[in-house]
């Protein structure tokens, strides 16, 4: 066969393929002639396929098909819907599956922070290892410490506390699958809080160390639980996939889980905020203390009453079926 001649014969038919696949919207004479038009062309690319199945030819058209295709059975949805479901669907049902996770490696943070914090202002040598000399450790008590959420403007500081721990929070996701990035940056995260909270005890200064912490902290911490929570959520998902084989589990897992890490970049946000313009404000201790509470309880009332709604209507954070492959799309 003649490959010039033919795409010279039939270019016209595909051309105008093209420009119908191209159109926002379709009358129902032009989505008839989509259909035909790409049903001739899908018996031109068998007939290509049997003489050169490699050619540019082969390929050109097998892209053109695809282009078509995607307009009849690939739909976009509306973008409005779209987030709609991601914010009263999506999202809270992936905070939902992580909720007991969640409190449990909370609950683990406080115990660990708590003995590091005992450890610090009980042990002699700690301080002094960590913090340098009595003029440093009184440098960092009586001024540091606070002088830290201040020393930048507010909203240059609240943006660099926000992508600092939205990195590590998707970082704990994403490498979760270790079964050691979680645990790792819980450890961390203890030991320092523990030992500055300590410090400040030794010091009499336990007051001003919850004062600047819990505004912020409340929330910003519970973002760093979910996060190590949801890694540990993918690790299991490889180690125990149950009845499905270890990728499909992982893949559902990750896709779930990948939700819950966009969604703790906007809690990060709102925490960032806090820290940089509440943290430090001249409010009264009190109100700075209650709006962190406040965003905490928001968290939780999200996450308990829409995400139990919407888990309990079979939303898990996951694509669709569909749109995860589950589903074959046919022409």
């Amino acid at each position: 066969m003649d490959m010039d001649a033919f795409s010279a014969v039939h270019a016209p038919d595909w051309k105008r393929l093209d420009e119908l696949a191209a159109r926002r919207r379709l009358s129902g004479e032009e989505a008839d002639e989509l259909l035909r038009l790409y049903q001739r062309a899908s018996a031109h690319l068998s007939m290509v396929r049997s003489v050169a199945p490699e050619g540019a030819l082969s390929a050109a058209l097998s892209m053109r098909l695809s282009r078509a295709r995607t307009r009849f059975t690939g739909a976009r949805s509306n973008f409005a819907e779209d987030l709609v479901h991601f914010f009263v669907f999506a999202l809270p049902a992936g905070f939902y599956r992580v909720r007991w996770l969640t409190v449990a490696v909370g609950a683990a943070f406080i115990v660990a922070a708590w003995l590091f914090g005992l450890w610090a202002a009980n042990t002699p040598g700690v301080i002094a290892a960590a913090l340098g000399s009595d003029a440093e450790v009184r440098q960092y008590v009586e001024e540091d410490f606070a002088a830290y959420y201040s020393e930048n403007p507010a909203a240059s500081f609240a943006g660099q506390v926000w992508t600092n721990n939205a990195w590590i929070a998707l970082q704990a996701v994403a490498f979760g699958i270790t079964g050691i990035w979680g645990p790792f940056v819980l450890y961390q995260n203890a030991l320092n809080v523990g030992v500055a909270g300590g410090t400040m005890a030794a010091y009499g200064k336990l007051d001003v160390f919850f004062s600047y912490i819990l505004p912020h902290g409340l929330m910003e911490l519970t973002a760093v639980f979910i996060a190590v929570a949801a890694g540990l959520r993918i690790f299991w998902a490889w180690v125990a996939p149950g009845r499905r084989t270890r990728a499909v589990s992982l893949a559902a897992e990750g896709r779930s889980l990948f939700t819950v890490a966009l969604g703790l970049v906007i809690v990060l946000f709102l925490s960032g905020l806090v820290e940089g313009f509440v943290t430090a404000s001249l409010l009264p201790t009190w109100l700075r203390i209650g709006i962190g509470a406040a965003l905490f309880c928001a968290y939780w009332a999200y996450t308990l009453i829409l995400g139990g709604r919407a888990y309990r209507a079979g939303h898990r954070g996951d694509l669709s079926r569909r749109d995860s492959g589950d589903v074959l799309r046919t022409a």
